[in-house]
């Protein structure tokens, strides 16, 4: 029998066991540690996030799906031999799982393009407001990479090229980050 919960996140059991129906706040719940955990299956994965020209985001948590407060996490998929459109994430920082493909990874440095080339297993890390876009050069198989986002929506804004366009960061208080 098919599941009727594939469709959409899975409300069917709390995290001890006991039922719990969409919607109902069991007196447990109250509780920050007793609240339920909640699993979102590939089927219930939504499309309905901010999209870039040349890939396709979904998303499995959110504050829509599980009523994340300050977490997104989603995929996305790069068609074969395909450049995404240039775009950054606004005050989001973003952590990058590549699961399948080898995608690369362009931002801009000293207004030359540094390509971050990508095997499954490795990590990507793009701080806040840096314009970049992915490529999928291989002409036969789809990459596919887990997103995970500090803000709780998929900020997403699409730009012309990697050059930055908005004010100057005057401070990186007192972080240093390594992109390559």
């Amino acid at each position: 029998m098919p599941d009727p919960t594939a469709g959409s996140p899975d409300t069917s059991a709390a995290a001890d066991g006991a039922p719990s129906e969409p919607g109902e706040s069991p007196q447990h719940e109250l509780d920050a540690f007793h609240r339920r955990l909640h699993r979102v299956r590939p089927a219930g994965l939504s499309a309905h996030t901010a999209q870039t020209t040349g890939m396709r985001r979904v998303e499995a948590l959110s504050g829509a799906t599980v009523g994340t407060e300050r977490l997104w996490m989603g995929q996305t998929h790069v068609a074969p031999s395909t450049l995404s459109a240039n775009h950054h994430h606004g005050e989001s920082e973003t952590g990058i799982y590549v699961v399948s493909g080898h995608p690369a990874f362009v931002f801009l440095r000293d207004d030359e393009e540094i390509r971050l080339e990508t095997s499954p297993g490795d990590y990507i890390y793009v701080p806040p407001w840096v314009p970049h876009r992915e490529e999928n050069p291989d002409p036969d198989a789809e990459a596919i990479v887990v997103i995970a986002r500090t803000t709780q929506e998929a900020i997403v804004v699409n730009l012309p090229d990697l050059r930055w366009r908005g004010p100057a960061r005057t401070s990186d208080q007192g972080r240093s980050w390594r992109t390559y």
